[in-house]
């Protein structure tokens, strides 16, 4: 039977189109996914993530753990408050889940994962912490919400707890405090700026969404989610990032922390030699010139060689198809791709799409 997280109450009452989604019933939509996208490009929008995996980690052990564990460096990380985005490697270097890790104290460290990775990510974790002087902490019981969008901040800062508005408000990019419960970070998954919130009492969370939706900002699904991020260029688990390609053919070269070079993170042996041989693959943005919509799987025939889309969908804010797909490394100017059996002209472009509102390719290329 599907997982609830304490907001569904509010999706159900408030008609959403409730979705199976990682074993979770999840909201894809509350009407109109269109409407939602737009919400959080141009206003803003909030989005229910409780499904998202939270693990503390502590003890003296733990920022060499995350060294070894983590592809990219926690030791980027000099001081409390700050985060980064990197992924966790087997040892073929493969990727097994990209996620955000922040540092929270001296040798504190809060992670979070995907929703349908839990299951494989808690299970590599714990084995690999076992030696180590390190405690793993799940906190499935705190509510995770998204408030995303150019509004978001003004919005939402208001409702905050007394003497958190202004912590949050000063928040640079990839940095977090904390309040009484309250997990603030300067993050999101839409390329628009805005906060990601863990809030540990399930009854504030609930008061918090209520006060945001009172003051004007959208409910949004997994729906307008999926093209905001696929606009703004970024990875999906499961589709753009698996266990069968390294970071360096998912366009994440720039999350691995290559130095200093005797950190022996897991899989750095297997992608150190893909790194040398010169990755063959690479991951593109498309921009489809014809009719259709690009969809995960579909060919993409280039003058390189063939490739595939990973994520593709209809991009609400150019008004036309985008994708992601993994080519050869050479690849670039137009190509095609397979549609319902037909050959379909599309261009092969650098992603991100859109970001903080402003659209980044030429749409008359």
């Amino acid at each position: 039977m599907s997982k609830r997280t304490p907001i569904y109450p509010r999706h159900e009452s408030a008609g959403a189109r409730l979705v199976d989604f990682g074993g979770w019933q999840m909201p894809l939509h509350y009407g109109s996914q269109m409407d939602e996208h737009h919400a959080v490009r141009r206003h803003a929008g909030v989005f229910d993530v409780s499904h998202m995996t939270v693990v503390d980690l502590a003890g003296d052990g733990a920022r060499d753990f995350l060294r070894s564990l983590l592809a990219n460096d926690v030791d980027k990380l000099r001081q409390p408050g700050r985060g980064l985005y990197g992924c966790m490697l087997n040892y073929k270097g493969g990727v097994i889940d990209d996620l955000i890790v922040y540092r929270t104290g001296q040798s504190a460290y809060r992670m979070v994962v995907n929703a349908a990775t839990r299951d494989k990510d808690l299970a590599w974790i714990e084995r690999h912490a076992a030696p180590l002087d390190v405690t793993v902490d799940e906190r499935a019981e705190a509510i995770m919400l998204a408030v995303q969008g150019p509004k978001a901040m003004e919005l939402a800062a208001p409702l905050l707890p007394s003497g958190l508005e202004q912590s949050a408000a000063a928040l640079r990019n990839f940095a977090c405090c904390e309040q009484d419960g309250w997990f603030v970070a300067r993050t999101g998954y839409t390329g628009e700026s805005g906060w990601e919130l863990i809030i540990d009492d399930a009854r504030a969370g609930l008061d918090f969404w209520d006060a945001l939706l009172a003051a004007g900002v959208q409910p949004c699904g997994l729906g307008a989610r999926d093209t905001l991020r696929l606009e703004a260029g970024l990875s999906l688990y499961g589709q753009d990032l698996d266990e069968d390609h390294s970071p360096l053919v998912s366009g994440l070269t720039w999350t691995v922390a290559w130095e200093p070079a005797e950190r022996n993170f897991i899989g750095r042996a297997a992608i150190q030699s893909e790194q040398s041989a010169g990755p063959r693959l690479t991951l593109a943005g498309l921009l489809l010139e014809d009719r259709g919509i690009m969809r995960h799987g579909q060919r993409v025939f280039t003058a390189a060689g063939e490739g595939v889309v990973t994520s593709g969908g209809f991009a609400p804010t150019l008004g036309r198809s985008i994708a992601l797909a993994r080519v050869p490394a050479d690849a670039a100017g137009h190509c095609e791709v397979e549609i319902r059996n037909a050959h379909r002209r599309a261009t092969l472009v650098k992603p991100a799409f859109v970001r903080n509102g402003q659209v980044l390719v030429d749409l008359d290329s």
